[in-house]
């Protein structure tokens, strides 16, 4: 089945960014941030999507009920929360193609929040904005087909993952097919779909600079709603994941600190023995005293085995 949409050349211009991107995030290693920067993520991600839907919490709080403390907050809020952190802890457990996976996720993300969480919806529903019917969406009666056919695109279309996610993203968006927690769960999911294919994309918090662009989001998925294809929305999609892997390359290169630096070439390398040299070349940034003294600092913390001298200088993981 094909979904309505059109490959438009800023598509394709987007495509081939985010392309080179992940390829240099890669070449850089830093698909994997450090465990603290991973938590950091993780905060952004679920305090973004949240806040869109309309949760007080702040990264702060988010921070004390993943650390197990308590906060003064109304009890809907922290249940979001709560359920959202459940949700993220293991993305991998959830397989992007499957339905089963989808409403199973959808029943932790809205437990206690909802009657019937992670069943999709057989009622009538409309999207109110202000005092007036933004969306109205397929009839119960239609979703489950609806649904079929969209997992179906999602695993059978040849188009690349980049851009079914964005058609996914939009297409669950417009069939509605929870009662409630229909947006969390389409970000989630395209993230699921995105990072089964790209790594990088497990921790990478596109959510906040949805956040920041919550407006012109609202406004694509309407232009598609009027359109009747997804187009506008895939484009606008894809500028932010362009723009949050953009981010992801200024701030991760700039802040990693000698530990970080240390602790991810022995990520990439394993046991293999290595130079300076090589180290540098993982790290393309960085000044060649400030490798040596990140790999000093390896020794003397007994991350690291130095043999040999001056040129002949290698090192090895302990």
């Amino acid at each position: 089945m094909k979904l309505p949409y059109i490959i438009t050349d800023k598509i394709l211009k987007l495509v081939t960014s985010i392309s080179e991107k992940i390829g240099e995030i890669n070449a850089n290693h830093l698909y994997k941030p450090t465990t603290e920067l991973r938590k950091k993520n993780r905060i952004k991600t679920i305090q973004s999507s949240l806040e869109i839907e309309g949760n007080t919490l702040t990264e702060e709080q988010i921070t004390a009920l993943l650390d197990n403390k308590r906060i003064i907050a109304p009890v809907k809020d922290i249940l979001e929360v709560q359920n959202a952190i459940e949700v993220y802890h293991d993305l991998k457990r959830f397989n992007s193609n499957k339905i089963k996976d989808l409403e199973f996720a959808h029943s932790i993300l809205m437990k206690d929040l909802i009657k019937n969480a992670g069943k999709f919806r057989t009622t009538n529903v409309g999207i109110v904005k202000g005092s007036k019917v933004e969306h109205l969406a397929p009839g119960g009666t239609m979703v489950k087909g609806l649904m079929n056919d969209l997992f179906s695109y999602l695993k059978n279309d040849k188009d690349l993952i980049l851009i079914k996610s964005c058609v996914f993203h939009y297409e669950f968006e417009f069939i509605h097919p929870f009662v409630d927690g229909n947006g969390r769960m389409g970000r989630l999911w395209q993230t699921l779909i995105l990072m089964q294919q790209y790594p990088v994309f497990e921790y990478l918090p596109v959510e906040s600079l949805i956040k920041e662009n919550q407006q012109k989001y609202y406004n694509k998925l309407s232009e598609s709603d009027k359109l009747g294809q997804s187009t506008p929305f895939i484009e606008f999609m894809l500028a932010i994941i362009f723009e949050s892997l953009n981010q992801l390359l200024q701030s991760q290169n700039i802040n990693l600190s000698t530990k970080d630096r240390i602790f991810l070439f022995k990520e990439k390398i394993g046991s293999e023995k290595f130079s300076r040299k090589d180290y540098l070349q993982n790290f393309k940034n960085i000044s060649a005293p400030t490798a040596s003294r990140d790999l000093k600092w390896g020794v003397d913390e007994n991350v690291l085995v130095k043999s040999g001298e001056q040129r002949l200088t290698e090192y090895r993981f302990i």
